[in-house]
């Protein structure tokens, strides 16, 4: 009997891929459990093993149209130290099957590790199994999770979040970050090391990086400065008052206010403000039919009237010319 046989992968990953799920998020992690798994690219199951799970045995269609086959039907949970649901587009009628939401439950009683990649994260709350848990996801999916799951608590100032038996992750490139930890965790550091090197990743990401959101497009290195425009861009509705700011990042409004002159040149209200419009502009581009006052008051202004001066102090033309000059373009692309 070989070694291989007597000693089973120290990490076996069961992947459940929803509808139109995120193909890079899945290939980031199960090719991180590779490397982490054998000597070089080897790719031999040694140190960790990995099925795509299915009821029905069929292909799973990525967000991009690729597919994936599955491997295993819905063996025993037990058999696994970890499930792994991949989300992808949330627009997605019945993302997962009846069984799959079965089986992640089944897992979850039975004490197996869950992970949510990318908008996984949401199927696992739908399942009721992120209780007590800080899901992390997305800054672009924040606001739709707070909205389903008001219950719950979520952060998206970070790239994963791993608490126990259970881990959510903002997606992307962080998907090979949280396959990294758990490899470190499970394996060693000597296969995660052969996997992120490898992977061309130059050094590791800890759960607490944040996310690669830069509202202002602009490099900030002070971390306040970025939880604070996160906030921002969360209340832009509701907005929160700068005293407020200032407190969910335990700093005094005096203190905020020096920090943002430091780092930007200018006040918190004026960041603000400029986020605001930034993102009724964006609304008016992508539809173009939307009302104005709807736009107004999801941007947290008042009324048409207050909006429109706004929006010509900061653009240097109203809100209607500049929907105009947004169709004249998207006309000359067409044409």
């Amino acid at each position: 009997m070989t070694k291989a046989a007597q000693n089973p992968p120290a990490l076996r990953i069961g992947f459940i891929l929803a509808r139109r799920f995120t193909l890079s998020a899945m290939a980031l992690f199960v090719d991180t459990l590779r490397l982490a798994a054998d000597d070089e690219d080897g790719s031999r199951k040694i140190r960790c093993s990995w099925d795509v799970l299915s009821h029905a045995r069929g292909f799973a269609t990525s967000s991009c149209g690729v597919q994936v086959a599955s491997t295993t039907e819905l063996i025993d949970p037990r058999k696994y130290t970890h499930i792994v649901v991949v989300g992808g587009l949330l627009e997605v009628e019945e993302p997962l099957d009846a069984a799959a939401i079965a089986y992640l439950r089944k897992a979850g009683q039975a004490g197996v590790g869950l992970v949510g990649l990318c908008t996984g994260s949401f199927l696992l709350a739908e399942a009721g199994l992120l209780k007590n848990h800080t899901s992390c996801v997305s800054w672009l999916h924040h606001k739709a999770f707070t909205q389903r799951f008001p219950h719950l608590n979520a952060t998206s100032e970070q790239i994963f979040n791993l608490d126990g038996r259970i881990a959510t992750c903002a997606g992307g490139s962080a998907s090979a970050d949280l396959a990294a930890a758990l490899v470190r965790r499970h394996v060693g550091e000597s296969a995660e090391r052969n996997a992120t090197e490898i992977l061309q990743i130059s050094h590791r990401r800890e759960a607490t990086e944040a996310q690669a959101r830069k509202p202002l497009g602009i490099e900030i290195g002070d971390r306040r400065v970025h939880q604070v425009l996160r906030l921002m861009e969360q209340h832009l509705e509701d907005i929160l008052p700068v005293s407020a700011l200032a407190t969910l990042i335990g700093l005094s409004r005096r203190q905020l206010e020096r920090l943002f002159l430091e780092c930007l040149g200018t006040s918190p209200s004026a960041i603000y403000l400029r986020l605001r419009l930034e993102s009724a502009r964006r609304m008016m581009a992508e539809d173009p039919k939307r009302p104005l006052i709807d736009i107004a008051l999801a941007t947290g202004f008042s009324g048409p009237s207050h909006f429109s001066i706004r929006f010509r102090a900061l653009f240097g033309i109203s809100p209607t010319e500049a929907r105009r000059l947004d169709g004249m373009r998207k006309a000359g692309q067409a044409g």
